[in-house]
């Protein structure tokens, strides 16, 4: 049994898209305020976890592929810029208040999962996205996890 833990990962597509990363190969989850999901990247996540990529504030919202945690936590170096839309005067190098963690891309589902997909499977009533439906990075389940990958047909596991 791996020690292996997943996420779910939220950005808007027009901001960063799983195209996007498909392309980039590998990056860094910046930008992320919400202490909750900041915790997350910073006290919980582990190389080699796996992250369902979903993207938010679009008609409909999907799950559109999956993607590794591939760095230990590090400060966010957007909140120390100060042309950047995520800087924060109140971090200081010395006492930083954001992290983040890179991902690399794994798979771009050919069939991306629908919020309401979602929404219509048992398995996946619980799942955390319906319950903080604000947070930008929530747990998975691996059974959830399994069950997305199921529905979107995916090749990976």
């Amino acid at each position: 049994m791996s020690n292996r833990q997943y996420w779910l990962m939220k950005s808007e597509p027009d901001a960063y898209s799983i195209d996007d990363l498909q392309r980039d190969g590998q990056e860094h989850w910046d930008g992320v305020r919400n202490y909750e999901a900041r915790n997350f990247m910073r006290d919980s996540m582990n190389v080699g976890d796996r992250a369902l990529f979903y993207h938010s504030n679009v008609r409909p919202p999907v799950i559109a592929g999956v993607m590794e945690v591939c760095s230990e936590p590090y400060p966010d170096p957007t909140q120390f810029d100060p042309d950047s839309k995520y800087f924060d005067e109140k971090s200081s190098e010395s006492d930083p208040t954001w992290h983040l963690v890179d991902v690399k891309f794994v798979e771009k589902f050919e069939k991306p999962v629908t919020r309401n997909e979602l929404k219509k499977v048992e398995e996946l009533k619980e799942m955390m996205l319906f319950k903080r439906n604000r947070l930008s990075i929530t747990k998975v389940s691996e059974k959830e996890y399994n069950k997305v990958l199921e529905l979107a047909k995916a090749k990976v596991s």
